[in-house]
């Protein structure tokens, strides 16, 4: 993989591309959290009232936690790209990817809890 820059990009300024490192690693602390609460869920919790519950909540915050961070070094390497071309930084998806996983997670939580409740 070549990370030099070709005739026609310039090395953006260096406080630029540290920020754009440092909204990366903290990007990749979100997944490292998302897969570690996954696995306490699917090792630690005590069984739930539904079969597999623990699987059921903490599978998708690993299969969450591999998406942000696949996705964070896609966004970090598109923004080197356009600093380095002078153009306008992409719009970030990490936000919505985030939201929605998290979303998704909930419901399923509220679901366990229901259906645990009766």
């Amino acid at each position: 993989m070549n990370n030099e820059p070709s005739n026609d990009e310039e090395e953006p300024d260096v406080r630029f591309t540290y920020a754009n490192e440092r909204t990366f690693l903290a990007w990749n602390r979100t997944a490292l959290a998302l897969i570690a609460t996954g696995v306490a869920a699917t090792q630690l919790l005590p069984e739930f009232h539904v079969d597999g519950g623990r699987r059921i909540l903490g599978l998708p915050m690993n299969a969450l936690g591999a998406l942000v961070a696949f996705t964070s070094y896609r966004h970090w390497k598109a923004n080197q790209q356009a600093m380095r071309r002078g153009e306008p930084l992409p719009r970030s998806p990490m936000p919505l990817v985030l939201s929605i996983g998290i979303g998704i997670v909930a419901v399923i939580a509220v679901v366990l809890a229901l259906l645990g409740a009766r």
